[in-house]
């Protein structure tokens, strides 16, 4: 029994990779078209893209011509092939502003972006695509069902834009005096990325470094500066606890405060 059905199993794969073969060297782009849509809904996405890929130049102008090159995009994206996936999302909406499938194309080429995403220390090029995707589906379509969906990717791939600029700032902060004022570069670090993203998750981490950078400046300047500058740390040590007074950081932050203040006081 367990021969025969390996049998049967065997036979219909050998017909379905005998169809898909037949389907390829077609002319019959029509019967490609009806093949392209089966395997799609059978979830052979890479033989769905791979025919309808030669569909959507012959279909240019005729009425099965946006279908396809939305099944394509569709294809490539159930494929994890994002980048391919969005190229043709992206021909679909801008071909057919106010096609069938705009609204979906908009949004699963802003996802798709958003899945591809890579970690903080990368280069994150697509993840602001994905963030300008995402962003632009949320402006001509704010009633989606999917805005949720669409908002929450942004807010959090924002966290992770904040996030590399923070562990940029952290290591011009532990560079230190090498090779000239790293903590002041940390400082500029730090406050941009508080201005581009003011409500991400890390921004009390980016307002510590701020105040520890500020100390150690103040800490490893000439005597003349000290002054001055450990008022800096004063008013930074203010702001701080004024928008964070039960930070876990707090026992540090006093400490500075404690160090700084002997100087302003003298």
């Amino acid at each position: 029994m367990r021969n025969y059905l390996i049998i049967i199993l065997a036979s219909l794969l050998l017909c379905s990779c005998g169809e898909y073969q037949r389907v390829q060297k077609s002319d019959d782009y029509n019967y490609k078209f009806d093949y392209a849509k089966r395997a799609y809904e059978e979830g052979k996405y890479v033989q769905a893209a791979t025919i309808l890929k030669d569909c959507i130049t012959v279909f240019k102008g005729s009425d099965k011509a946006e279908e396809s090159l939305y099944l394509l995009a569709m294809s490539n994206y159930e494929n994890k092939d994002y980048v391919s996936s969005g190229a043709y999302f992206r021909s679909y909406y801008t071909r057919y502003p106010r096609g069938k499938y705009t609204e979906a194309a908009r949004f699963f080429c802003g996802y798709g972006y958003y899945l591809d995403s890579p970690e903080p220390q990368l280069d994150q090029t697509g993840t602001v695509k994905a963030i300008e995707e995402l962003q632009a589906f949320l402006d001509y379509f704010p009633r989606s069902e999917k805005v949720s969906i669409a908002q929450n990717a942004i807010f959090e791939m924002q966290d992770k834009l904040t996030l590399k600029q923070f562990q940029n700032a952290q290591l011009y902060y532990n560079l230190g005096n090498y090779m000239g004022n790293n903590y002041e570069s940390a400082v500029i670090v730090a406050r941009n990325a508080i201005k581009d993203y003011p409500y991400s998750k890390y921004k009390e981490d980016l307002e510590m470094l701020i105040l520890k950078a500020r100390y150690q400046e103040a800490v490893n300047s000439i005597e003349e500066r000290k002054a001055e500058r450990f008022r800096d740390v004063v008013d930074e040590y203010y702001s701080f606890i004024n928008n964070y007074p039960d930070t876990p950081n707090r026992q540090e932050a006093d400490n500075i405060y404690r160090i700084a203040q002997r100087y302003v006081s003298e």
